[in-house]
């Protein structure tokens, strides 16, 4: 049986809440010891987890390495970690993660089977908090965040995958993780293997769990930044765009129209729009909760919008930046261009 030596990298900062369940997780895996190391790449934490890292890997007999990123970003600490790791798979967990004990040994497998390029599995999302667990329904539902297959579930070919194993090769064929696009880092990476030909699985056999965040300015910081990066990841790669992913935008600006209108006079397109998604996040909760408990019927709603709003306010402000650096760019290569180079140009054309 195929056996690579898998290096884990575990980009981290300030999880000292979380950490050591990630780790006693990874250190409980039925993957041979020795045909596994784990690089953790501390962004400069300030709470105890590089602390509770160094204990733990002075105590376990796991080859665990803590490493340093200056530059506190996931994506500068991915490409650290991928700089030092002597793995032929490469694994990306997260500090809010706990992975099950057959976690390595079925990404491998599933890399042997398929033959594809990366592999993940159906992140389970929970909550430590009332609100935290509410939060978590909602990511595990279709319409809290639409067609994201890790989160909702589903098997075959997939577009993105969270703590996905990929084979060592695809870092040397595409490179490593963009550090220019904070909070999309995985998507570019995932949507540049595909726009190379790349393959990537998703296998429902390999469960991970995922700790959310508790309270509602944590969620939208969060959504509002995958919004705001994903601009630009699809300006990178347009084929991979989907009209899935402009939906919570085109809400918004309905939702900013529409207030414009009420002040203008004119409340009847608020009013429909409010009833229409009130009604759909209702009937929503309304399918979810009952598996999980009524008493966490009252927030849900709440962190739908919280999802959707922050998502898609994200998303217009990233559009506009992004807009902006073209612009920028454009007017600079003017300046740039000198009248005789212009004159050539223009004669060559």
């Amino acid at each position: 049986m195929w056996q690579p030596f898998v290096s884990i990298l575990l980009p981290v900062r300030n999880e000292e809440r979380y950490i050591e369940r990630c780790l006693y997780s990874i250190a409980a895996q039925d993957y041979p010891r020795n045909r596994f190391e784990v690089l953790v790449i501390d962004g400069q934490s300030t709470d105890a987890t590089k602390l509770i890292v160094s204990r733990f890997a002075a105590e376990s007999t796991v080859d665990l390495r803590l490493l340093q990123n200056a530059r506190y970003r996931t994506a500068a600490g991915m490409n650290i970690g991928l700089a030092k790791a002597r793995g032929d798979v490469i694994v990306r967990i997260d500090g809010h993660a706990a992975v099950a004990s057959d976690f390595l040994s079925r990404s491998v497998e599933a890399l042997e089977q398929t033959r594809a390029d990366c592999v993940g599995g159906v992140i389970e999302s929970e909550g430590d908090t009332y609100f935290g667990r509410a939060v978590a329904l909602a990511m595990s539902s279709r319409f809290g965040v639409g067609g994201a297959s890790f989160r909702v579930g589903g098997e075959g070919p997939a577009d993105t995958v969270a703590f996905g194993a990929y084979r060592r090769e695809v870092f040397d064929r595409i490179g490593g993780f963009a550090e220019d696009v904070d909070k999309g880092e995985d998507d570019e990476l995932n949507y540049r293997l595909l726009d190379h030909g790349g393959t990537i699985m998703l296998v429902p056999g390999i469960r991970a769990t995922y700790t959310v965040r508790g309270d509602l300015r944590s969620v939208w910081r969060q959504y509002f930044g995958y919004g705001r990066a994903k601009p630009e990841v699809l300006r990178r790669h347009p084929a991979q765009a989907r009209p899935r992913q402009l939906v919570p935008a085109a809400f918004v600006a309905a939702l900013a129209g529409s207030i414009i209108g009420a002040i203008l006079g004119r409340s009847v397109a608020l009013k429909v729009l409010v009833v229409v998604y009130t009604f759909g996040a209702t009937i929503a909760s309304l399918v979810l909760v009952p598996r999980h408990g009524w008493r966490h019927l009252p927030p849900v709603p709440v962190v739908f919008a919280c999802l959707h709003v922050a998502y898609g306010l994200g998303f217009i402000t990233g559009c506009v930046g992004l807009s902006g650096r073209i612009l920028t760019r454009t007017a600079r290569g003017r300046v740039r261009l000198s009248p005789d180079a212009a004159d050539k140009r223009a004669g060559g054309a």
